[in-house]
C-alpha cells in the first residue's frame, strides 16, 4: 500500500518518468530483500548490448537530415515521380512523410519539416482544406514500420533482453514491417485518389522527364542512402549497428561537407538535442527492465496472464482488447516510453495466447501510429495545430476519416499474422 501511495504522489508531483519507474523498482526489490545492485547490473546489461549502438547513431543521422534541405528535395523527387497520377500531390505527401519519418524517427519533425512544403502546395493545387490537414497530420507517423525505424530497433532490443518466446532479430522486424506498412500507405493512397475525383478543379503535375532528371540530380546524394543501408543489412554486409555508423558518416559527409547545408558550428547543438532524446529513452529503458525483473521475480506477468485468461478465453477477443488498449496508450505516451514500459508486461501475456513476438511488435507499432493522431489527446494533433495555426478541434474532424481507414488496416494486420510474418518466414 505504501509503495502505491508513493508512486501516486510522485506522479501527481510531475516527477520524471524514469524516476517513478526507478523508485518502483527500488521499493519492490527492497521489499523482497533483494540487493539493490541488481538495478545497476540491469542497466549495465543493456549498455553491453551491441545493437543498442544503432539507436543513438540512427537518431543523430535523422536529426542532421532534419536540419538540412533533404525534406525539400524528397518532396520534389516524389512529385516528379508521382505527381502526374490522380491525387498525385496527396500520394506524394503520403510517401514523402512515411519515408522521412522512417529516416528521422520523429513524426512531429515530419509534420513540421514537410508540412511547411506540402500544406501550401496542396492548398494551391485545389485540395480541400480539411483533407490537407488530415492527410499531413495522419501521415506524419506512417514511417514507424519501415526500416531503419528506431522504434522497431528499440522493440527488438527489449525483446532480446527479456529472452522470452522465440528469438527476434532486428532485420526480421524490418522485413515484418514492410508489407503492413505498404498496405497502410496503399489504403490511404486509394482514399486520396477517391477524394481527388470528387474535386475536378484539382490540378495535376504533367509528367516531365526534364523535371524528373533535375529532381534526381538534386537528390543524387540522398537517393543512395536507403539502398546502401537496407541493402547492406539484408545482404549481411552490415550489422544493424554498423549500418547506423555508416548512416551517420554518410549524412555528415553529404550534408556538412559536400552540400554544406548544415554548418559545423551547428553540429554540437544537433548532437546535444539528439542525445537528450536518446539519453531519456535509454535511462527509461534501463530502469524499466530492472522493474520488469522485479515483476518477473514476483510472477506478476504470470498472475496477470492467469487473470486475463480467466476472463478472456479467445485469442481473437484478446487481440481486439489489445488494439483498444494500444490505441489509448498511443494517445497519452510517446512510442519510446510506451515500448519500454508496456512491452515487458505485454510480451509474456501475448506469448501465452500464442502470438508471435514479431507479430506483436508490428501490431504494437501500427496502433501507436494511429494513437499519435487519435482525438482527443493524440500528440500529432497538437503539433499540427501549432504548425498550421488551426484549432485542435478542426484537426479532430480532419483526421477522423484517416483514422478509420488505418483502424481497418490494423484489424487486417492483427488478424492476418502472415502479412507480418510472410517475408520473415520466406527470407531464405
Amino acid at each position: 500500500m505504501f509503495g502505491a501511495l508513493l508512486l501516486i504522489a510522485l506522479i501527481v508531483m510531475g516527477v520524471p518518468l524514469f524516476v517513478i519507474i526507478a523508485t518502483s523498482a527500488l521499493y519492490g526489490f527492497s521489499s523482497i530483500d533483494v540487493d539493490l545492485s541488481v538495478i545497476a547490473i540491469e542497466i549495465y546489461r543493456i549498455v553491453d548490448t551491441p545493437i543498442l549502438l544503432a539507436i543513438p547513431l540512427f537518431t543523430l543521422a535523422g536529426y542532421v537530415l532534419g536540419e538540412s534541405k533533404a525534406s525539400e528535395r524528397l518532396v520534389l523527387l516524389t512529385d516528379a515521380l508521382l505527381g502526374w497520377m490522380p491525387g498525385g500531390l496527396a500520394i506524394v505527401s503520403l510517401f514523402a512523410c512515411a519515408f522521412f519519418t522512417a529516416l528521422t524517427g520523429a513524426s512531429g519533425a515530419t509534420i513540421i519539416a514537410l508540412g511547411a512544403i506540402l500544406y501550401p502546395a496542396m492548398k494551391q493545387a485545389g485540395y480541400e482544406e480539411r483533407f490537407n490537414l488530415g492527410l499531413i497530420t495522419s501521415s506524419g507517423s506512417l514511417g514507424l514500420l519501415f526500416p531503419p525505424s528506431i522504434a522497431l530497433i528499440l522493440y527488438g532490443v527489449i525483446v532480446q533482453q527479456m529472452g522470452v518466446g522465440e528469438p527476434v532479430a532486428i532485420d526480421d522486424l524490418f522485413l515484418a514491417g514492410l508489407l503492413p506498412g505498404l498496405m497502410m500507405l496503399f489504403m490511404l493512397t486509394a482514399w486520396s485518389v477517391y477524394k481527388s475525383h470528387q474535386r475536378p478543379e484539382i490540378t495535376r503535375t504533367p509528367f516531365n522527364w526534364h523535371k524528373l532528371l533535375k529532381a534526381l540530380r538534386s537528390s543524387m546524394w540522398e537517393i543512395p542512402m536507403p539502398f546502401i543501408l537496407i541493402g547492406g543489412i539484408f545482404s549481411g554486409v552490415f550489422a544493424i549497428s554498423e549500418a547506423a555508423a555508416v548512416a551517420v558518416m554518410y549524412v555528415l559527409v553529404v550534408e556538412v561537407l559536400i552540400l554544406q547545408e548544415v554548418s559545423i558550428k551547428k553540429l554540437p547543438d544537433i548532437m546535444r538535442d539528439s542525445m537528450v532524446l536518446v539519453g531519456g529513452v535509454l535511462v527509461i529503458l534501463g530502469v524499466s527492465l530492472a522493474s520488469t525483473n522485479f515483476l518477473i521475480d514476483t510472477e506478476v506477468p504470470n498472475r496477470l496472464f492467469e487473470f486475463i485468461r480467466s476472463h478472456i478465453d479467445s485469442k481473437l477477443t484478446f487481440l481486439m482488447l489489445l488494439n483498444i488498449f494500444l490505441l489509448l496508450l498511443g494517445m497519452i505516451l510517446d512510442v519510446f516510453s510506451a515500448l519500454v514500459i508496456i512491452v515487458p508486461l505485454l510480451l509474456p501475456i501475448a506469448i501465452g495466447y500464442d502470438i508471435h513476438p514479431i507479430h506483436l511488435g508490428i501490431i504494437f507499432l501500427a496502433n501507436m501510429q494511429i494513437g499519435y493522431f487519435t482525438p482527443p489527446v493524440g500528440m500529432n494533433l497538437f503539433i499540427a495545430s501549432y504548425r498550421f495555426h488551426k484549432p485542435v478541434t478542426e484537426l479532430y474532424q480532419a483526421t477522423i476519416p484517416f483514422m478509420f481507414i488505418l483502424i481497418v488496416a490494423v484489424l487486417v494486420i492483427t488478424y492476418w499474422p502472415d502479412l507480418s510474418l510472410y517475408l520473415v518466414n520466406n527470407k531464405h
